[in-house]
């Protein structure tokens, strides 16, 4: 056991050393090596409510030579981190950039309506900063950003101030006709483009002659786009126009321009797409004249992703090693294991049969049942439907999980003689009480973690929709709905640990990756199920589903992972709990902090 202790210690250094490296190369390359500022604000809007956002001031923006400026919008459910490529990207070209949480996301202040007006609020705020050029302001928005952007030139329109020059709406459609349902050009004389994915789960659907729904594939072939490229007139016996063509038209005696941008990526794709990162950076250079235009191809933000997952990886390595680490302290020593665990021996082929059998219920059940609770729960009159759906969800699989570990138990495992005392099913009280308490000092410990890289380098951890972020305590009111995904978390570590750690696979990591695939499955499979149809098809499996099969993208490595930090905990201590409680906790906080909230 000493030389498991020393192994720990060894890698809780290297955790630090990589959670450490990650922060640092995240602030050089949003920092573009120090000649952006970057600033965290809180506005108070002339609305009325407090908007959070990141301020990126390259050092050619100054009050003797404003800068051009872009707001930068997330979609629904999302954070203004969500927009880091375009902010990284636009900044080291020079131009100032507002990356906004919209009201009830990230760390802007929660409402009791969920609106979307963020990005006329951001502009308003750019155009009384003295180094911001305010005939040069740009907007970008994806998705939910996108209708904000909408919002936005129908606000500056009303005021007849057109502090906007420039629009992207990514992933969102435009506004194609007016109040009386004819095509018109709400846009006026400003530039506009569209990043129209051609997989879009949820825009650039339309109606053809045949009076057939046409999903996002058919787009450049449908009315809308081809009356947007047209600068809002009807196209009935217009040429057809395409995409990745900047067409032009004087208005106003200003010359305009119109382009839609189609890159074969899905809605949320567009977030790390190399392509569409492109397509913004172009349209910006182009139009608000870019004091460091740089090629549209040439991109840093992709190595700022590879830092944050290296952060993320670390953050995973820390919690294993410091929960290890913790029980060999006097406090907390009762609850290591005398020796490190092994894996059981299956008596015989029954116990092969009942391992497979019950990885492969608890998987059907899992997708089976995804699609309905995810309605069922994101339909109630909640705070956070996303964290209430995926918590009810969770929590049908706990007990499911609890009860097919009770028919194994009850069908064979009693007549073989599994003891679960041995095994670490029952705690004696003092134990679970000090297991408790363990786990709440390793989630605050390593979030602790997460607060410094933000403090210092505003730096989270993450990959693509999976972020370990920092928040706001106001949060912590919501921690609640955490607690629905306990049932689940400390359910799977109890039988992935005590009924399913076993001699299968040969090696105790094949047997590992064996439970984490198989528990992982239903996360894995809806998506390709969606998305095989929807590229072999033109048309998406579940429409209706579309927003909850996303959500499955990050829970694919949150899955996996939960498994390998609940063997590697359970293997030191002989606690299931502890893990199971770890990983509850910290998938909760997750869930709660990347989402939309609006007060009840």
């Amino acid at each position: 056991m000493e030389k498991l202790k020393k192994r720990a210690k060894i890698w809780l250094c290297i955790g630090i050393a990589l959670m450490l490296l990650s922060a640092i190369v995240v602030s050089a390359v949003q920092t573009s090596g120090g000649t952006v500022t970057m600033k965290e604000l809180m506005i108070e809007t002339d609305k009325g409510y407090n908007m959070s956002a990141y301020l990126m001031i390259p050092e050619n923006a100054t009050a003797e030579s404003p800068a051009p400026a872009v707001v930068t919008s997330h979609g629904y459910l999302n954070n203004k981190e969500m927009q880091d490529a375009n902010y990284v990207e636009l900044a080291r070209r020079g131009f100032v950039v507002l990356a906004i949480d919209q009201p009830c996301h990230g760390d802007s202040q929660v409402m009791a309506i969920r609106n979307a007006d963020g990005v006329y609020q951001g502009v308003l705020a750019l155009s009384r900063m003295p180094f911001v050029d305010v005939n040069r302001i740009g907007i970008t928005g994806h998705s939910m950003g996108g209708g904000s952007c909408n919002s936005a030139v129908a606000e500056d329109n009303e005021n007849g101030t057109n502090l906007i020059s420039a629009v992207l709406l990514n992933c969102a459609d435009a506004t194609y006709k007016d109040t009386d349902g004819n095509f018109a050009n709400i846009y006026g004389s400003r530039d506009v483009a569209i990043l129209a994915a051609q997989y879009d789960e949820f825009f650039h659907m339309y109606t053809d002659e045949s009076g057939v729904m046409r999903q996002a594939p058919y787009f450049m072939q449908g009315i809308n786009s081809q009356s947007f490229l047209n600068f809002g007139v009807d196209p009935t016996g217009l040429e057809a126009r395409t995409a990745y063509t900047v067409y032009t038209e004087t208005i106003d005696g200003e010359e305009a321009v119109r382009v839609i941008y189609n890159p074969d990526i899905i809605h949320p794709w567009s977030h790390f797409s190399a392509k569409a990162t492109t397509s913004v950076i172009e349209f910006f250079n182009m139009t608000l004249d870019a004091p460091n235009p740089l090629p549209g191809n040439d991109q840093v933000w992709q190595w700022k992703e590879a830092f944050n997952f290296v952060g993320l990886l670390g953050f995973v390595v820390f919690i294993c090693s410091f929960s290890i680490l913790m029980v060999y302290t006097p406090l907390f020593s009762v609850l290591r294991a005398s020796e490190p665990v092994q894996p059981a021996k299956l008596a015989d082929g029954k116990g092969k049969l009942w391992f497979w059998l019950s990885l492969a219920a608890g998987a059907l059940f899992s997708m089976l049942i995804y699609r309905w609770i995810l309605k069922v729960g994101t339909s109630m009159s909640v705070s956070q439907t996303e964290a209430m759906g995926l918590g009810l969800w969770s929590t049908l699989c706990g007990v499911f999980t609890i009860l097919s570990m009770l028919v194994f138990y009850y069908c064979y495992g009693k007549k073989r003689g599994l003891d679960l005392v041995e095994l670490g099913v029952k705690l004696p009280a003092k134990k679970f009480g000090l297991t408790v308490l363990l786990a709440v000092i390793v989630v605050v410990v390593s979030y602790g973690c997460v607060f410094v890289a933000d403090y210092f380098f505003y730096a989270d951890f993450r990959i693509w929709t999976l972020a370990i972020k920092a928040f706001e305590a106001p949060i912590l009111k919501y921690l609640p709905y955490a607690l629905l995904f306990v049932t689940f978390y400390v359910a799977s570590s109890v039988a992935n640990n005590c009924f399913n750690y076993n001699e299968i696979g040969g090696k105790p990591w094949v047997n590992t990756i064996i439970v984490a695939v198989m528990t992982t499955l239903p996360a894995l499979i809806l998506p390709w199920i969606q998305y095989i149809t929807y590229y072999s098809t033109g048309a998406m499996k579940w429409a209706e589903s579309a927003m909850h099969i996303l959500w499955l993208f990050p829970i694919v490595l949150i899955l996996f992972g939960s498994v390998v930090i609940s063997r590697v905990v359970y293997k030191a201590t002989k606690n299931p709990y502890l893990p199971g409680l770890i990983n509850a906790a910290i998938v909760g906080l997750l869930t709660i902090t990347n989402t939309c909230t609006t007060l009840i």
